[in-house]
């Protein structure tokens, strides 16, 4: 079976996690400030701060960005449930916007409408699929009616708009090392900013509210990375480039192959660069395309069945969002990551081919 999903990783890998073990300090400690620090230079930022998975990176962020109990907060509804769970984490209640049809990433239009009819204190755009949300205007909004940007960046480690990565693009952003995610540290999650008060707000928050000296100057939480996640890490974002230049380069090769049949295969802005987190092409065929793709030995996966307004613990909030509806009748996932070579990646364009032969 080609998987949909199939982490590298080697010998780097375990040899890290054998000099963590041989040093003993397993829980937070220099590896961790390490990981941080390579984290920050990476996406090129002041800060990063680690956590242990990106829905409590997300919910740091808010809380460090001043964001609390009674407060709106904007977002996508198609995304993974844990962007909406952060928001009502920290006592806020998300707003859902539509999304735009060709990107799939939150409609600036919507969010503007949204913003200029009542009050709002933060945005959360989600980078879908490892392709940015539209933030030079998001950024714009932002300044003009005064809330905080917080990027769920979960899905789209290195992707980037006119040459600046995303995590550097708003007032935090927020980044899961999911085994799914461009680079995994088996569970893990990472915080950046520029903003020194946000960074350091974020670190005892994830410390059950102990400051520099030890005192614990407010309640918190323990959302600590390990050592071990942290080693990981470490190989993994020396090789993120590297990976995402194979996803980009697999894309690029089932976009070619794909050509001319009765699906819409993934488009990019000019000014963006897609990491392809996941490769989601739209069919109106989508069970049977899956279930033909599955007896000839490809994986595939519906990235997102429901979204997040139609979930039953969020069904009270009203939204409408037709577009995300609609997408979540056609959306599938096809295998992408680095570990495939040419062959399975023209292997899983070929199967596609022949469903539409038949």
């Amino acid at each position: 079976m080609i998987e949909l999903v199939e982490p590298v990783v080697g010998d780097a890998e375990h040899d890290r996690i054998a000099s963590v073990l041989a040093d003993g300090q397993l829980a937070d400690g220099s590896t961790v400030r390490s990981f941080e620090d390579r984290f920050a230079d990476y996406c090129g930022t002041d800060h990063a701060v680690a956590t242990s998975n990106g829905t409590t990176a997300l919910h740091a962020a808010l809380v460090a960005c001043g964001v609390g109990d009674g407060d709106t907060v904007v977002t996508s509804p198609f995304t993974f449930v844990a962007t909406a769970n952060a928001i009502r984490h920290v006592g806020a209640e998300p707003v859902f916007v539509d999304v735009d049809p060709t990107t799939f990433t939150i409609d600036v239009d919507a969010v503007a409408k949204i913003v200029r009819r009542q009050d709002v204190d933060a945005l959360v755009p989600v980078h879908l699929f490892g392709l940015p949300a539209d933030m030079p205007r998001l950024r714009e909004l932002a300044a003009e009616y005064d809330f905080a940007l917080v990027e769920d960046a979960c899905q789209a480690h290195g992707a980037s708009i006119d040459g600046e990565l995303v995590g550097s693009l708003g007032d935090a952003g927020c980044f899961s090392f999911y085994p799914s995610k461009n680079m995994t540290t088996g569970e893990g999650g990472m915080v950046t900013t520029d903003d020194d008060e946000v960074a350091a707000r974020i670190r005892r928050f994830v410390d059950h509210g102990r400051d520099g000296t030890g005192r614990f100057v407010e309640t918190g939480h323990n959302f600590r990375m390990t050592s071990i996640a942290a080693g990981i890490g470490l190989e993994q974002l020396r090789r993120l480039p590297e990976f995402n230049n194979r996803r980009r380069a697999n894309a690029e090769t089932l976009t070619e192959r794909l050509a001319g049949l009765p699906i819409r295969t993934p488009g990019t802005p000019d000014d963006r660069r897609h990491v392809f987190n996941q490769y989601t092409v739209l069919t109106e065929r989508r069970e049977a395309l899956a279930d033909h793709l599955e007896c000839r030995g490809v994986d595939s996966g519906v990235y997102y069945p429901t979204p997040v307004h139609r979930e039953p613990s969020f069904s009270a909030v009203d939204a409408d969002c037709r577009v995300a509806d609609r997408l979540a009748d056609e959306v599938l996932s096809l295998p992408v990551h680095p570990a495939l070579d040419d062959r399975e990646v023209r292997a899983v364009a070929e199967a596609v081919r022949g469903f539409y032969r038949e």
